[in-house]
């Protein structure tokens, strides 16, 4: 937009960020001094960004500054100053910038060595929290009580940094975020508030997170808001920045914790909670425009100088994935160890929250009415927060926990408690009816408060259609409303959407625009996790392009607040909303769109295929029997036997008994696969009788509706891929990529070698020959991917 030539460095190949046309030149090399050194020599840039790719550009930025690289290249650093840059990454520097002004950090020593931070532990009391200066998702970091945990915890922090800072821990002190944006002449405007469910002690990216804040006080507010503006001016930052904030319930006293002078992922987050375009505005302030200057591009008409406000709340829960781990601790604390976020937008906070936890994908229908939930010790659970805690916090409620008992537990706002309260009383009066027998009032409150059709049906003996019928007699059928930056007090052009009960009519028209050929849905990933990541937001993102090059209008339904897939200007129309059957298909019947493509978002609306089918939606691509035959490991061995593909020595289990039999006449090591699961989860490999019990019902669980298959597992055999598209099961493109190691590592753990190395042309001939054959079985149209094994000249598909 600016006519700026512009050079990327990034090696990751999955990102929108890396494709042709993005960048005018790409290096996939890694950031780092050394190599970010050699881009500059060869390309002379009159500038670089460092604020924009997280801790790695960050202190890479901060490394070259420091060595003299970019002085001497007579390279100025766009944006924050780098001085300013090191005054928030290095904690003493930090605190003594903040008493320069009268503002309150933490009281703390900065530290090089463990015995300088036991001395610093002493005068500071404990308990102390161990803070690592120039680190990512607080690495490193942790709370100690004694001097014993703090040596541990201290010795641990040294391998991630070379300084640490020793300060006063605040049990029970609420968290507090702001959004701030400066541009070089002083105008200064707090984006987005955001609060932590949580208290202190667990980092924000662990947290559930509120925006705007719900539990502050008008006054706490704007003071916060008050010493936010007067510390970034301060500081100097010049773009966008985030300053974490503790603050006592109890007296209003505050602390500041940190001040991240680059985009992070609370940026990411606040960004799609407001709909206020954070890096695209840090970037045009970075080359020197002014905020009143740059136009706001939701309402095209204020100027980007202004604080947006919210006519609904959003909620954000991180996505964790310790299940995949033997022996990992599920604790959760002031080191993060989620891989990714869901947001859901709701015009009450039980509406919200209910909508995240099902966005989770983890199982869940929502806070209550979950069939697979028990703890072994609630008082535990509540005390020593893990992934769970939220579910904890139910059942805990059930159970008769007063919330008083768990606000001294779990240091949690009462508000909050006090709305999950709300749910949980909703759900035993729902409880005592048929579904028949629900009245009216009754079932508007609940799907105000977030339940969804399935735990109604779950709660009411009934089944989701059922409920689905009765709603629409009933005329219950949600609002679709827009995000607009500005609660509705301006005109706003806005594509953003979600879709709420708390509303009664719609934002938008549902019209077909003339001379267009019509809409198309596109269905996004949902959270990241073990086995999605990014390559679906690059698919998803694709999809949508060629879609407008075709003429047509897209429509995009997501909720990972951290994609391409989710900016509004990606799409004709964004719904920020649950991937779940009831919902797409209340977008769909809204909208009456062509079609919906469901093969760019992975395995989440690959699980929802055959159920939108048969409602009557029309699937792109290939048909949802022919996604089923693919995904359901019976159906799936069945096909390749009546095509005569070779396969591992198979059977569909139906019994313990029968699959101890079955395992004894093949010989162990068996391979135990459940279907429609990702990332091979509940996927075993398993070398004797002893483990087989434990790894079935593992498998079961995973996906209950569903056959699980167990066959042979061939050693030191080489596995090969084929990833193509085909046109009604014609394969018009196709590449083979060769696994380094051996089967048995999946495939999104194994090192891969493109185009193969050691195989035989033969054998390479023999793939795509089955690939073909395979896909018009199926009758695929799209992308699809088989995964084949190759030992002494035989090919096998697994």
């Amino acid at each position: 937009e600016e006519g700026c030539e512009v050079v990327l460095i990034n090696p990751n190949i999955a990102t929108i960020q890396t494709s042709e046309g993005m960048a005018d030149r790409v290096y996939f090399l890694p950031v780092t001094p050394y190599f970010v050194e050699k881009v500059i020599a060869r390309e002379k840039p009159q500038g670089v960004l460092l604020a924009f790719g997280g801790q790695t550009a960050l202190n890479c930025g901060v490394s070259l500054w420091k060595s003299g690289v970019l002085e001497r290249a007579g390279l100025p650093v766009l944006g924050t100053p780098m001085a300013t840059v090191e005054k928030t990454e290095d904690r003493k520097l930090f605190n003594k910038a903040l008493a320069a002004v009268g503002l309150k950090a933490p009281r703390g020593i900065a530290v090089r060595t463990v015995e300088a931070g036991l001395r610093a532990a002493e005068a500071v009391g404990y308990p102390v929290m161990a803070r690592v200066a120039y680190a990512l998702g607080g690495k490193g970091s942790g709370i100690a009580y004694t001097p014993r945990e703090l040596r541990e915890s201290l010795a641990k922090a040294f391998t991630a940094a070379p300084q640490v800072l020793v300060e006063e821990y605040l049990d029970g002190w609420k968290e507090i975020e702001y959004e701030v944006v400066r541009d070089r002449a002083d105008n200064c405007v707090t984006v987005c508030n955001m609060e932590n469910f949580d208290p202190m002690g667990i980092h924000t990216g662990e947290s559930i997170v509120i925006a705007p804040s719900q539990t502050l006080t008008n006054e706490e507010y704007h003071r916060l808001r008050a010493i936010a503006i007067k510390a970034i001016r301060h500081l100097g930052i010049v773009g966008e920045c985030n300053i974490q904030y503790a603050l006592n319930p109890r007296d209003g006293d505050y602390r500041i914790i940190e001040v991240n002078a680059r985009l992070s992922r609370s940026s990411a987050l606040a960004s799609k909670a407001t709909g206020y375009p954070l890096a695209f505005v840090a970037a045009k302030l970075a080359l020197g425009h002014l905020l009143p200057d740059l136009p706001n591009s939701i309402t095209k008409v204020t100027s980007a100088c202004f604080e947006p406000a919210l006519d609904y709340l959003v909620v954000k829960i991180p996505r964790w994935d310790l299940k995949k781990f033997g022996r990992v601790s599920k604790k959760i604390g002031s080191e993060m160890k989620s891989v990714g976020e869901v947001m859901a937008v709701g015009r009450s906070f039980e509406e919200a929250i209910q909508k995240a936890a099902r966005m989770l994908q983890v199982g869940v229908y929502g806070l209550v009415a979950n069939e697979n939930y028990s703890f072994r010790s609630l008082e535990k659970e509540l005390r020593q927060p893990t992934d769970e805690r939220l579910f904890g916090i139910a059942e805990a409620l059930k159970k008769g926990f007063t919330v008083d008992r768990i606000h001294e537990l779990t240091r949690i706002d009462r508000w909050f408690l006090h709305k999950i309260k709300s749910v949980v009383d909703c759900e035993a009066r729902l409880a005592g009816h048929r579904l028949g027998a629900v009245p009216q009032d009754l079932m508007l409150e609940a799907k105000r408060k977030g339940f969804s059709d399935k735990q109604i049906s779950l709660l009411t003996g009934s089944t989701e259609l059922r409920v689905r019928k009765r709603r629409k007699e009933a005329g219950l059928v949600p609002a679709v409303k827009q995000i607009d930056t500005l609660a509705a007090e301006y005109p706003a052009q806005t594509n953003y959407l979600y879709v709420t009960y708390n509303g009664r009519e719609d934002d938008v028209s549902f019209r077909r625009v003339k001379g267009q050929p019509g809409k198309v849905m596109v269905l996004g990933s949902g959270s990241y996790s073990i086995g999605s990541s990014v390559e679906f937001d690059w698919c998803c993102v694709n999809a949508a392009l060629a879609l407008k090059k075709l003429g047509y209008a897209t429509i995009m339904v997501n909720y990972n607040p951290e994609t391409v897939s989710t900016d509004y200007d990606i799409c004709d129309r964004l719904y920020f909303d649950e991937l779940s059957f009831e919902r797409v298909l209340d977008i769909y019947e809204k909208e009456r769109p062509l079609g919906v493509l469901l093969s760019m978002g992975g395995q989440i609306p690959n699980n929802i295929a055959l159920r939108c089918h048969q409602a009557g939606v029309r699937v792109l691509g290939t048909p949802p029997a022919s996604i089923d035959r693919a995904e359901n490991r019976f159906k799936f061995s069945k096909l390749l036997d009546e095509l005569g593909v070779d396969q591992p020595e198979w059977r569909e289990l139906r019994s313990v008994r029968e699959a101890k039999a079955f395992a004894r006449k093949i010989g162990y090591p068996v391979l135990i696969r459940p279907s429609y699961v990702l990332s091979g989860a509940a996927m075993s490999i398993v070398f004797n009788e002893d483990y087989l019990d434990r790894y079935l019902q593992k498998a079961s669980r995973v996906s209950p509706e569903y056959p699980v298959v167990i066959s042979k597992f061939i050693m030191n055999a080489k596995e090969i891929e084929l990833d193509a598209v085909a046109d009604r099961g014609e394969v018009v493109a196709s590449a083979i990529v060769e696994h380094v190691e051996n089967a048995g590592v999946h495939s999104g753990d194994a090192t891969m070698v493109l185009p193969p190395q050691k195989l035989y042309i033969e054998t390479i001939r023999r793939i795509r020959d089955i690939g073909c054959e395979i896909a018009r079985a199926l009758e695929i149209t799209g992308p699809f991917n088989i995964q084949f094994i190759a030992k002494d000249n035989a090919i096998k598909v697994i």
